[in-house]
């Protein structure tokens, strides 16, 4: 088994207060993100699980029970740090076993998992080399394989493939899922890189300023996101956001303006926000050249032609890129030329003076049912 419960959870370095109560419940079995900017606390909160920090407050529960006071040897966990920590003396096969030999464990038995563990990492072939030897990718591999061995409870990850270059992040990214699949093991991962967190969660838990902003599947959080914040750091590039103006709600949905346009979002109405100015959310991929519900005339000043996409980043104010649209390859946009970008309300997310977000009357199919909340069909 390997569940988790994160009841109350606070942290403080003197009077600064780095977790500010943390509540979480992590199913045996669930691959878990934790995601957030530089400061927002996910790797203290994983230094805590792991018991390399002391909590200042709250209890941390692994299979029912309370480890506050436990020893990281023996709270069941094993922990793949970013910088490997791999032992530069000893070869592949004496750094993977290397937790066995600290519990004295009998030679034949010891052999036998680091061989088994190696097979599965694919590192069968290199037992016998030292970490110098190795690739940034086979490095990660024999950490994991280290962590592996100890068969814990719940594999805790922190931001372990900022190392290495950007094609062999993808590589470990598949590897690491794949791994996850095959182990069927509790994994708690943290990362800054939210393309990690949305191709490998079953749920990411986003943290911001020491709270939790918002958990839930990858899909929920991309469709669904609570508040701007969430809305902002979920998805790449960045949503975009228009100041409009509530003119009236129905049960259709929010009527705004925008720059005397105006257009009803399909969302739940709240009482009290005729009047009030809103922020409206669109993301880069929802834009397309050309009318829409709403439309609006933007200059781009930088064009980023990746292939497949078309990127062109525009200026609303005229003080920096805050407008960004992602389009098809074959699109013909050019730096300092203005084009027209539509808005269909379909694609919109609307946010509150407080920038809690309006619930968004958003269609989804069974398929996507299903993929809000991954663990609810295991």
């Amino acid at each position: 088994m390997g569940q988790l419960l994160l009841n109350n959870v606070q942290k403080f370095y003197g009077d600064f207060e780095v977790l500010k109560g943390i509540h979480l419940e992590v199913k045996n079995g669930e691959f878990v993100v934790f995601v957030g900017p530089s400061g927002c606390g996910k790797s203290t909160l994983l230094r805590m699980i792991a018991g390399l920090d002391a909590t200042t407050a709250g209890d941390i529960v692994i299979d029912r029970l309370r480890v506050n006071d436990l020893p990281p040897v023996k709270r069941g966990i094993a922990m793949v740090f970013q910088s490997y920590a791999l032992y530069p003396h000893m070869s592949v096969f004496e750094n993977i076993a290397f937790p066995l030999r600290v519990e004295k464990m009998e030679e034949a038995k010891l052999k036998a998992k680091v061989e088994h563990v190696a097979r599965i990492l694919h590192l069968d072939q290199r037992l016998q080399q030292r970490p110098g030897m190795l690739s940034g990718g086979q490095r990660q591999r024999v950490a994991i394989g280290r962590a592996i061995v100890r068969e814990p409870k719940i594999f805790l990850f922190d931001e372990p493939l900022s190392n290495l270059d950007a094609a062999l992040r993808a590589d470990m990214r598949i590897e690491l899922a794949k791994l996850h699949r095959q182990l069927k093991a509790t994994m708690i991962y943290v990362t800054h890189d939210q393309i990690e967190a949305m191709t490998m969660a079953d749920r990411i838990v986003v943290l911001n300023a020491g709270e939790i902003a918002q958990t839930g599947a990858p899909l929920e959080l991309y469709h669904k996101p609570a508040n701007i914040f969430v809305a902002s750091f979920i998805g790449n590039p960045k949503m975009n956001f228009l100041p409009v103006t509530c003119t009236s709600v129905s049960d259709a949905g929010v009527e705004v303006a925008y720059e005397g346009q105006k257009a009803v979002i399909p969302v739940t109405p709240r009482q009290g926000a005729v009047g009030k100015a809103l922020t409206l959310g669109v993301r880069p991929e929802h834009i397309q050249i050309g009318s829409g519900d709403i439309a609006l005339t933007v200059v781009p000043t930088v064009i980023e032609r990746l292939g497949a996409q078309t990127v062109a980043y525009a200026s609303l104010d005229g003080e920096g890129e805050n407008f960004c649209a992602t389009l098809p390859g074959s699109a013909g946009v050019r730096p300092d030329q203005p084009i027209v970008a539509g808005i269909n309300v379909a694609d919109c997310h609307l946010f509150d003076q407080t920038g809690i977000s309006f619930e968004r009357h958003v269609e989804l199919t069974d398929i996507d049912m299903n993929l809000l909340d991954p663990t609810a069909a295991a």
